[in-house]
């Protein structure tokens, strides 16, 4: 286990970003088609072929998923996505013609100090062929967390965000993993202390091993926040080895949003667009009953919220005046 989505079979991942636009895209490739669905809790999501999603839509699977900086211009993330799965033959098969599906969902980075001059280039499109090409290539199923693809530009109210991810076991030995970019309205730490509000999941100290605090500190429940502006979103992919159903992955969308309540105050905002696609691979051998299915969105919550807090334990500030500290710079550690 790597402590990483790309634990679960069937499932790639790949990052690329521009330090000077000071954002990114990450793709999460799958080996072959697999069932999805998407759960939204914020009140200004971003989103590409998010409808189709739904139970009753003719699609039953899809061929990868997107995370994107860039608000609504990193929608083109995904159209590059497609490409190079389009060059690799995989697509769904209409009137001769292959069609990858490739949904995808966006934050806004747009204001953490990068140029965002691109408006000459599908500047997105370019990034996205080069992520999901990381993925295709790709020998390893190791990427880096923190400041990279997606997470590159992401910020909360007090500290740099980034990418993150975790992975893990459930009883009936299915591997549950999510990914996420961490852009939240609020924080991923308690007041002003170094403690994550996620410290109850933490697995082997994979983001400082601190615990929760001796006490609550006073005024560590009081809202901090960017702003009333739609700048924000938490946007995330969890997956299992599991065979699911799209209701089953609906399912399980809906219990892994739990996993950002558990790792940020506030979250699911109107200036929120968060948003949680789940994606299941088929790998795995076993009946996914009821009991079955609770264990795997319990695991999915308790990853994300992992992934929440490893994103921004790992990320680093972008170089610009202004600039918000990572963790480790802000708390010396």
């Amino acid at each position: 286990m790597r402590n990483l989505i790309t634990d679960v079979a069937g499932v790639k991942v790949g990052s690329a970003h521009d330090p000077k636009l000071a954002s990114g895209v990450t793709a999460l490739i799958f080996d072959a088609p697999a069932a999805a669905s998407l759960a939204v809790s914020g009140g200004a999501p971003g989103l590409r072929d998010a409808t189709l999603l739904e139970a009753d839509m003719t699609v039953q699977q899809i061929d990868a998923l997107v995370l994107s900086g860039g608000s609504a211009f990193g929608l083109d993330a995904m159209g590059g996505v497609q490409s190079a799965l389009r060059e690799q033959g995989r697509g769904f098969q209409v009137a001769g013609q292959l069609v990858p599906i490739v949904p995808g969902a966006i934050l806004f980075d747009l204001a953490n100090g990068g140029d965002k001059n691109f408006w000459g280039e599908p500047a997105y499109w370019r990034l996205g062929k080069q992520a999901a090409r990381e993925a295709l290539n790709s020998l390893a199923l190791d990427f880096r967390l923190g400041s990279f693809g997606a997470g590159h530009g992401a910020t909360l109210a007090d500290l740099k965000g980034g990418l993150g991810s975790a992975s893990a076991l459930t009883e009936d030995g299915f591997c549950v993993g999510a990914l996420v970019a961490a852009n939240a309205v609020g924080q991923a730490t308690v007041g002003e202390t170094p403690h994550f509000w996620a410290a109850p999941y933490e697995r082997d100290g994979e983001f400082g091993g601190l615990g929760w605090p001796a006490a609550i500190p006073e005024g560590a429940l009081k809202l901090k926040m960017k702003g009333a502006e739609p700048r924000n979103t938490n946007i995330a992919i969890v997956a299992t080895d599991a065979a699911l159903t799209k209701p089953q992955a609906r399912r399980v969308a809906v219990m892994a949003q739990d996993g950002l309540a558990r790792a940020l105050r506030p979250v699911h905002a109107a200036m929120d667009g968060d948003t949680v696609f789940a994606a299941a691979t088929a790998r795995a051998r076993g009946e996914v009953d009821a009991i079955a299915l609770t264990r795997i969105g319990a695991a999915a919550a308790d990853c994300l919220a992992r992934a929440v807090a490893r994103a921004v334990f790992e990320a680093s500030s972008l170089p610009f005046p202004g600039a918000l500290p990572g963790w480790r710079e802000k708390f010396g550690r």
